[in-house]
């Protein structure tokens, strides 16, 4: 079960987020062919990818950034550009381009903290965009939890696309990364689930001086907790518009 797609259309294009995606993508089509050996690849990871023990010797500060636009295979691209599709476009919506990458950027360094924090002397390279994406489903969740998110459900031979609120899709993912956290052993590798912890909890509490510019509690009351303008109508247009005034 995973989200496609949701009800929440954008007021205009997002470049960030494109642009985001462009590049994530440019960067793991050129490590196929540029990294074709095994040490080439160790080299990259090793300057590139953020080594938790070599941060917490003081080395290589500027990999809190550049492991943000790695990734270890296509699933893993795949799957982190389709959340972030989904869900970036509405946030950049509402902070506008600019202060929408510093969020992102921030969320992912705040992330990687978290995860370096969890376990300091790692030595397991921890690469991807899902701690500052996590960042963004948690501003997401704060701003529209009753967003309405189309989920494809596969049940063996049972496929199914239905609409569930943000805030049940969002929270049970939350739930699955501290349950993770706590009981799977990552010490040799796997999934950083206390970075998808640690970046959905700073990208909330990020949004919240713009959740209070809203109204805050009265954002809420206004709105029902859905966004503020009529759910999206799909048609063949990959990301769907409405007008509305600012």
């Amino acid at each position: 079960m995973f989200p496609i797609r949701d009800h929440n259309p954008s007021s205009r294009v997002p470049y960030v987020t494109i642009g985001l995606i462009v590049i994530n993508v440019l960067i793991y089509l050129w490590g196929l062919g540029a990294l074709d050996n095994n040490r080439a690849l160790s080299q990259f990871y090793f300057d590139y990818a953020l080594l938790p023990v070599r941060l917490t010797n003081g080395e290589n500060y500027p990999a809190l950034v550049t492991s943000i636009f790695l990734h270890g295979g296509f699933m893993h691209l795949a799957g982190n550009m389709l959340f972030l599709w989904i869900f970036g476009d509405n946030l950049e919506d509402e902070m506008g381009h600019l202060p929408f990458l510093l969020f992102y950027l921030a969320s992912g360094v705040g992330a990687s903290l978290a995860q370096v924090v969890g376990d300091p002397y790692s030595a397991v390279p921890m690469v991807g965009a899902s701690g500052a994406i996590a960042g963004v489903m948690g501003g997401y969740l704060l701003l529209f939890p009753k967003a309405r998110v189309d989920v494809l459900l596969i049940l063996i031979i049972y496929i199914r696309v239905f609409p569930i609120p943000a805030w049940i899709m969002l929270g049970i993912w939350f739930g699955i990364q501290i349950v993770s956290g706590v009981s799977v052993d990552t010490s040799g590798g796997g999934v950083a689930y206390w970075a998808h912890a640690g970046g959905f909890v700073i990208g909330l509490v990020l949004t919240i001086p713009l959740w209070l510019k809203e109204g805050g509690p009265a954002f809420w009351r206004r709105t029902d907790g859905h966004p503020p303008h009529p759910d999206a109508v799909y048609t063949r247009s990959a990301v769907p518009t409405v007008r509305r005034k600012r």
